[in-house]
């Protein structure tokens, strides 16, 4: 028993270190090669992830407000509860792994920015994602699904572009993103059949 106890310690650590040289490696080639002209484009793309993420929401129950639209209210409340779930997610995840950022632990990481919180997961990538995922439910169209999803790809890159969060905090946060709308989704669609349990879709 201790022999098999090694020997799974041991490939444990051993899959944990590939993991992690694969995770810089990917990082380096992302960061140290990248087209130096866009770096104002990659700041301006990862700034937008919190007021485009915030902004949704608000903007669409203003017009459920202004329209008097109880189902567009219901869509907004849907997309900023799911933001509200990434974020708390991201942050309880922060604490719990304190992972530092990649150019604190590699200084040959080029970190167009500085970062004061930890680095796993990403939260701009999973309130981007969060965004781009309850939006696409609530209007699943292809003229909302597909640039919503590309300009959440786009923030989950240029973090990794910028230096600031390795590959596989970008994908943890896609995750979390995706997952916390799918989740509220669920959540929602049995609140709303609990109280009329004829009811067979969220928005009707």
């Amino acid at each position: 028993m201790p022999k098999i106890l090694s020997l799974f310690v041991f490939f444990f650590c051993f899959s944990i270190l590939n993991a992690q040289n694969s995770d810089i490696d990917l990082l380096k080639k992302i960061n140290l090669n990248r087209n130096t002209n866009l770096e104002s484009t990659m700041v301006g793309i990862t700034n937008s992830a919190m007021p485009v993420s915030i902004g949704t929401p608000v903007i669409i129950y203003a017009v459920g407000l202004i329209e008097s639209d109880s189902t567009t209210k219901k869509k907004a409340i849907f997309i900023g509860e799911s933001l509200a779930a990434s974020a708390f997610i991201s942050l309880a995840l922060k604490n719990i792994t304190k992972r530092d950022r990649p150019y604190e632990t590699y200084p040959e990481i080029d970190n167009v920015t500085e970062e004061s919180s930890y680095s796993f997961p990403s939260a701009h990538t999973s309130s981007a994602f969060a965004t781009a995922t309850s939006l696409s439910m609530a209007y699943p169209k292809w003229y909302v699904i597909a640039p919503t999803f590309l300009w959440a790809g786009a923030v989950g890159y240029s973090r990794m572009y910028l230096g600031v969060h390795y590959p596989t905090d970008v994908l943890a946060g896609a995750i979390i993103g995706s997952g916390s709308a799918f989740l509220c989704y669920k959540l929602n669609k049995w609140i709303n059949k609990k109280r009329a349990p004829h009811q067979k879709k969220l928005w009707e």
